[in-house]
């Protein structure tokens, strides 16, 4: 047993299992069975070892706390607010690899390559079959309309995806417009905001609401399911656009720790995550878009449609979430 490994299972608090001669340890937002079929794989190729912990609140406090003892190569996580706010707290570096800017467009990494995307998903709405026509809702800008009244479900608009959501109507208009698009929808909530998005598509099949909002990927993995395919099958992905823009788009993606005890493997890694190979796993096994260009979607998200991503950049959006989680709150959206 590495004494590397040791130090990972006594800080996460778990028993440490034998590890082989090179290994990469990372903090994940992601749940560890969403990845693994990825880590099974490079470990497969390569002969490196990959240890996750699951790290859901805490994280970057967690980093600082350890400081350059922390056993963490590489921290896994959704949404760009949270990758930025890694950054910001100093905890990482940037990586100089010709693979991962070859791979990746620059629309989907940090400028100084302190974070990199690995997969998209769209934030769409869920729209009844049988109570909700195909055009009906073309635009997040629509949701607020008073004909949706008592027919919107969604989960808390402090979750990361709604702020980033919010983010984005500001960044497309301002702060009175967001206001006012925030009190319309809170206006047409069916019920109070509760759950996940995986809720929402449930309170959609009991007839509870008609529309929520949702990420793309959540449909995919509720249709593998035989307890929800049932709830999934009730609805269908409508991709709404911003009025002058596209589809609102946030990624899942990794950034190389400053501690990094084994950063060469970590490297690896994080290239063998942007490859032909990796990314059509992601595809695949978690229904959602890969990152690296010509890479195919799998055949279920391709049957959703095609849709026009917004042209904002994700540091943009990031740049306004504060101002926008101020305006959730000032409205009291899930009271």
């Amino acid at each position: 047993m590495s004494l590397r490994l040791s130090l990972f299972a006594l800080a996460m608090g778990a028993t440490a299992l034998p590890a082989l001669a090179e290994e990469v340890n990372i903090y994940s937002h992601r749940q560890p069975e969403l990845i693994q079929p990825l880590l099974d794989a490079f470990t497969a190729e390569t002969g490196i070892t990959v240890n996750v912990a699951f790290v859901d609140k805490g994280m970057v406090e967690r980093l600082v706390a350890e400081g350059d003892r922390s056993p963490a190569d590489l921290v896994l996580t959704v949404d760009i607010a949270r990758l930025i706010e890694v950054v910001n707290a100093g905890v990482t570096q940037p990586v100089d690899s010709a693979v991962l800017t070859a791979d990746i467009p620059a629309e989907f990494r940090d400028p100084a390559n302190h974070w990199f995307g690995l997969t998209t998903r769209a934030r769409v709405i869920y729209a009844s079959k049988d109570r909700v026509k195909p055009g009906e809702i073309t635009s997040y800008e629509d949701l607020a309309d008073p004909k949706w009244k008592g027919r919107l479900c969604t989960r808390s608009f402090t979750n990361d995806y709604n702020v980033a959501l919010t983010a984005a109507v500001l960044a497309h208009h301002d702060a009175a417009y967001t206001k006012t698009w925030l009190e319309g929808l809170k206006g047409n909530l069916a019920r109070k905001p509760d759950g996940g998005d995986r809720d929402q598509v449930k309170a959609i099949w009991a007839g509870e609401c008609d529309i929520a909002l949702g990420n793309t990927y959540y449909l995919g993995q509720m249709l593998a399911d035989p307890e929800q395919s049932e709830w999934a099958n009730s609805v269908r992905i409508d991709f709404p656009v911003f009025e002058g823009g596209g589809t609102h788009m946030n990624i899942s993606g990794v950034a190389l720790t400053k501690a990094a005890p084994d950063h060469d493997a970590a490297v690896k890694l994080m290239e063998w995550l942007s490859s032909d190979e990796a990314q059509k796993i992601y595809a695949e096994t978690n229904y959602e878009f890969p990152v690296k260009p010509g890479v195919e979607r799998s055949e279920l998200v391709k049957s959703w449609g095609e849709f026009t991503p917004d042209t904002l950049t994700l540091s943009d959006v990031a740049a306004k979430r504060p101002d926008a989680l101020k305006l959730i709150e000032e409205v009291d959206f899930d009271n």
